[in-house]
């Protein structure tokens, strides 16, 4: 029996249930006697180098009750990229409180952090179990069927579609275009389409996967707004020209060494403009599409917090140095387990959207069996005066 404390940290942009893995750590934790103190460090790695650590397990049954339903990251996250003179201070922080269980709530380059620690702690022969909890609205992690993050950001994302497509239908004065989250992966740009058949507007998707052409957007644009039934596109902000020069670009590089995106929906509507003389305006949802828990999936929070709950059950079974993942079955129906990968198999790995999921009109009926599921129920009995006949 490894007796000592527990340390979770969040690392990267939050999601609307890395709360709820949060909560499944802290109450498994509080299972088990090994694990003495429960801390999560305040704003990620920053907060592991400052020695700067909150008393979890002091905090109220109640208060913690409220970590399914609560937005954004309540220990705070960072974009901090440690680097090799850092580790030797991540390691007298954990020798400092005693830190014998450690869990990292993150995407691909905090489980590269992750697998860091792991190593880290190997080399240095100080014991300590390592696991880590997938987290990311991309849904580009290595190995699991789908990410924690990824069904509410789905969900936001294909709702919000629908909702304007609604009103690009009834004012059909301009191009709406709407930006969504995805730098290099395209999975929540393509949930825009999950409900493409119910929209009462023409409808363009555009993901990073492929070369962003211009005159065959141009084209394109055309030809569906000729159609007088309103268009509606929806890009993924990190989207790019053959070559790979972003569309947008902030000319900013963040805090793990990647562009960020300048800006796709406002220049491709500055372009309809210029280019067709077409009225278009742009939306962004932005942070909104991953903070948002009011169209939060419950599906999503419920595995995100078994994700939380796997992760600690493994530590203190002895397990280290893997990231809890998913297998799921989605015929007859749906139904998801559980599973280890180890990290060195997802650290900085990226899994992008099937290209043979991408059509010209958007996606395949493929990528809904797949999507539908994670998002959970929504009511789409829409009704326009044209459909009810007046």
């Amino acid at each position: 029996m490894l007796k000592g404390n527990m340390l979770i940290a969040h690392g990267g942009g939050p999601t609307p249930v890395i709360n709820s893995s949060l909560l499944g750590a802290v109450r498994e934790a509080k299972n088990h006697p090994e694990i003495e103190r429960i801390y999560g460090a305040r704003f990620g790695a920053e907060g592991i180098l400052a020695g700067d650590l909150i008393d979890l397990g002091a905090v109220e049954d109640e208060k913690l009750d409220l970590l399914a339903r609560t937005p954004a990251s309540a220990i705070g996250s960072c974009r901090r990229k440690l680097t090799d003179a850092d580790y030797p201070a991540v390691l007298e922080c954990f020798k400092k409180f005693n830190i014998r269980y450690f869990f990292y709530n993150g995407g691909n380059d905090s489980m590269d952090t992750c697998n860091k620690v792991y190593n880290l702690a190997v080399d240095s022969g100080y014991e300590l179990r390592v696991i880590g909890i997938p987290k990311t609205i991309d849904n580009d992690l290595a190995v699991t069927d789908h990410c924690p993050g990824f069904g509410s950001a789905a969900k936001y994302a294909s709702v919000s579609t629908l909702d304007l497509a609604q009103d690009a239908a009834a004012l059909p004065i301009h191009v709406v275009v709407m930006e969504l989250m995805g730098r290099n992966a395209g999975w929540i740009t393509a949930a825009s389409a999950l409900f493409s058949e119910l929209m009462p507007c023409e409808h363009l998707v555009y993901l990073p996967e492929t070369d962003f052409n211009k005159d065959g957007f141009l084209a394109a644009v055309k030809e569906k707004w000729a159609k007088g039934r309103g268009l509606l596109v929806t890009v993924s902000e990190g989207i790019h020209y053959a070559g790979g020069a972003p569309v947008a670009d902030s000319g900013i590089v963040d805090g793990f060494g990647h562009r960020v995106p300048g800006g796709a929906a406002q220049t491709l509507s500055d372009m309809i403009m210029a280019e067709t003389g077409i009225k278009s305006r742009s939306e962004k949802p932005g942070l909104l599409g991953r903070v948002s828990v009011a169209l939060m999936s419950e599906i999503d929070r419920d595995e995100a917090e078994l994700a939380g709950t796997v992760a600690v059950r493994s530590a203190v079974e002895g397990r280290t140095g893997y990231m809890v993942g998913f297998e799921t079955r989605r015929e007859p129906e749906y139904k998801s387990e559980t599973i280890l990968v180890p990290l060195a198999e997802v650290a900085n790995a990226e899994k992008t959207f099937p290209l043979e999921w991408i059509t010209p009109g958007g996606v395949t009926d493929e990528f809904r069996r797949y999507c539908l599921p994670l998002i959970g129920g929504y009511d789409t009995r829409f009704v326009s005066l044209r459909q009810a006949g007046l």
